[in-house]
C-alpha cells in the first residue's frame, strides 16, 4: 500500500484531509533502513518460492494460514510487508522464523492475529454507528496506533 493511501486510511477517522496538512509538511517517503531492506529481501525470497501461484488463495499456497487465507497469496505478502512489517517498523522475523514461516514459535504471531481481529471488530462493529466521522469508510489499521513502532503511541511528545 502506498504511503498516501495509508495516510488516507489513517486520516479517515480524524478527517485530516490534504487541505488540512501544512504546506511545510514533507511528502511521505519509505525508509530504506536495514529493517526495511531485510523485510524486502524476505518478501522477494518468498515471492520467488511461490512463483506462478500468486493468484491462488493464500491458504492453498502457504501452510498454517489462520487469517486472510482467502486473499491471493501475492496480496497476502504485500499485506504482511506493508500492513504489518512497515506499520510496526519490523522485519518478518519479528513474528516468524525465517524460512519456516508456518512455525508458531513466537508469541508475536498470535498477538498480530488477535490485533487484526480487534481492528476488524472496531471497523465492522464500532465505527459504523458513529454518524459524524469524516468520510463514509473510516477504518483503523496497524498504522493508526503503531505509526512504525512496535509499541503503540501511548503519549504525545
Amino acid at each position: 500500500m502506498r504511503p498516501a493511501i495509508m495516510l488516507a486510511l489513517v486520516c479517515g477517522i480524524a478527517g485530516c484531509g490534504s487541505a488540512q496538512r501544512s504546506q511545510s509538511t514533507p511528502a511521505l517517503s519509505p525508509a530504506r533502513d536495514s529493517v526495511t531492506l531485510e523485510r524486502e529481501r524476505y518478501v522477494a525470497e518468498v515471492r520467488r518460492s511461490i512463483a506462478g501461484k500468486e493468484t491462488l488463495p493464500a491458504s492453498q499456497v502457504f501452510r498454517n494460514v489462520k487469517t486472510m487465507g482467502e486473499l491471493p497469496a501475492g496480496r497476502l505478502l504485500a499485506v504482511m510487508n506493508v500492513g504489518y512489517g512497515k506499520s510496526l517498523g519490523v522485519s518478518c522475523t519479528h513474528c516468524h522464523v525465517a524460512g519456516e514461516w508456518d512455525r508458531e514459535d513466537k508469541p508475536q504471531k498470535q498477538v498480530a492475529r488477535d490485533m487484526s481481529a480487534m481492528a476488524a471488530r472496531i471497523n465492522n462493529e464500532l465505527l459504523k454507528p458513529i454518524v459524524n466521522l469524516k468520510g463514509p469508510n473510516a477504518v483503523v489499521n496497524c498504522t493508526t496506533c503503531h505509526r512504525g513502532q512496535v509499541k503503540p503511541a501511548l503519549n504525545l511528545p
